[in-house]
């Protein structure tokens, strides 16, 4: 899914996107490597958010997923916990003005 928005990113910016964030349920540790292991080039300026172009947001607590209504558990225990349905949206000044959810 990620490389997907790393190849429209050029696009996003010159429809007057001002960011593009990927958030899952997982720690900033976990979240970093699977950037790198993305091949996303990391933005080493102090106080920046990790990576150049897309950004990795962690949500190791669940907090904002399940504020989305996007929080899942899978009917078969397999040690996963609570995680995140796929989704994507497009945000205007805090407001969600279009969700597109995967289906299944």
């Amino acid at each position: 899914m990620l490389p997907g928005y790393t190849n429209a990113y050029e696009e996003m910016k010159s429809l007057g996107i001002d960011d593009v964030y990927c958030l899952a349920v997982n720690d900033a540790f976990v979240m970093r490597q699977w950037g790198l292991r993305q091949g996303l080039e990391e933005d080493k300026t102090v106080g920046a958010n990790g990576f150049a172009k897309i950004k990795l947001i962690p949500d190791g607590a669940c907090q904002f997923t399940r504020g989305m209504g996007m929080s899942c558990v899978w009917a078969k225990n397999r040690g996963f916990g609570e995680r995140s349905w796929r989704y994507s949206c497009v945000v205007n000044d805090m407001k969600v003005e279009k969700l597109f959810v995967e289906p299944g």
